[in-house]
């Protein structure tokens, strides 16, 4: 089945989707949150998905589905731990600072703990000063349930319960003085943002293993391929691992979510990956793009995100067809924010 969130007070009213992100029906008389049906999952999921099979059986069943309307599936949560499972992308996004790359980071998972008061929603603007230099980041994420601490991997596979992809914006010109205090992200790393959809593991058919979801993420900036990366490829810690490792010492609370990073390919022939244009992958951020450029002339010509840029991050199956709709935001400051928020619609 497909979840979405409505925006409504902090937490949204939690709805279901059709497959074809056409309809959506009210899940308020099941639970009126996404996180009030994570906290009674047993209980919660089959009166759910009930409610899903009678939407797809009766077409003339709800209203008008409109991302625009979504806030993230969780407009917030309890927990938000974003793994990096794609090391070439550490490796190269290290080599952009002139970082060593430790031979330690391709057995143990690294992972920070993010914001996990404010996501935004999935067509959101992102408002940030174009002096930080802004970049998304395009990964998947997955929502779990209570998770036991010292959980194994195997235990850690059984507790996922939903799908669905992220933007983690990064501001990547605060990272290198935060990191070189020895303490982690903080400001440079704002809110994210989820798809519109987050969508149970059997909805993804044989794209998802239950270890790994083998599709292509496509990453768009300004209406123009930037990224066709594949999920399933070069992930050298698959999301069972990932969740272990957050559980090492202590619990997971239902609704926790974690990340993989942002997807990353290596070239076919095993170096770094190629833009589209040159009939590679592409990538999912443009820190990578950036250090690419450097290793050819000494110095990175793409730049980061700017005011009036638009990235869109959307998975689709191997029909075409959307899976949890589109992450599309405008970059803009906070003037530009203003002038936005003072044009909305207000309800008489």
């Amino acid at each position: 089945m497909k979840l979405a969130s409505l925006k409504a007070g902090r937490d949204g009213a939690l709805v279901i989707v059709s497959r074809d992100l056409a309809r959506a029906l009210s899940a308020r008389d099941v639970a009126p949150t996404l996180q009030a049906a994570l906290d009674d999952w047993a209980g919660a999921a089959p009166r759910l998905a009930a409610l899903a099979q009678s939407l797809e059986r009766e077409p003339d069943l709800g209203v008008p589905f409109d991302e625009r309307a979504c806030a993230s599936p969780l407009p917030r949560a309890f927990q938000w731990a974003d793994g990096s499972a794609y090391v070439n992308h550490v490796e190269l996004v290290r080599k952009a600072r002139n970082a060593e790359m430790p031979p330690s980071f391709w057995t143990d998972p690294l992972m920070y703990q993010g914001g996990s008061d404010s996501f935004l929603g999935p067509r959101d603007p992102v408002v940030a000063d174009e002096a930080f230099g802004i970049d998304m980041e395009g990964e998947i994420a997955v929502v779990v349930d209570d998770v036991a601490a010292g959980a194994a991997p195997e235990a850690a596979q059984q507790k996922i319960r939903l799908v669905m992809l992220v933007n983690d914006v990064s501001l990547r010109n605060l990272i290198p003085a935060e990191l070189g205090k020895g303490f982690g992200f903080f400001q440079s790393k704002p809110s994210s943002a989820f798809s519109p959809v987050a969508v149970t593991p059997d909805e993804l058919g044989d794209a998802w293993d239950g270890r790994k979801l083998s599709l292509p993420l496509s990453v768009d900036v300004n209406g123009k391929p930037f990224g066709r990366v594949e999920a399933g490829v070069d992930m050298t810690f698959d999301f069972p691992t990932l969740i272990a490792h957050a559980a090492r010492t202590r619990p997971l609370s239902a609704g926790s979510i974690v990340g993989s990073g942002t997807v990353s390919n290596k070239d076919s022939d095993g170096g770094p990956g190629r833009p589209i244009s040159e009939g590679g992958r592409g990538y999912a951020c443009l820190a990578e793009l950036r250090t690419i450029e450097t290793i050819r002339t000494g110095a990175p010509t793409t730049p980061f995100l700017r005011h009036g840029d638009v990235v869109r991050i959307e998975m689709r199956d191997g029909r075409g067809r959307s899976i949890f709709g589109a992450i599309e935001q405008e970059i803009v400051n906070a003037k530009m924010a203003a002038r936005t928020a003072c044009r909305a619609p207000t309800s008489s």
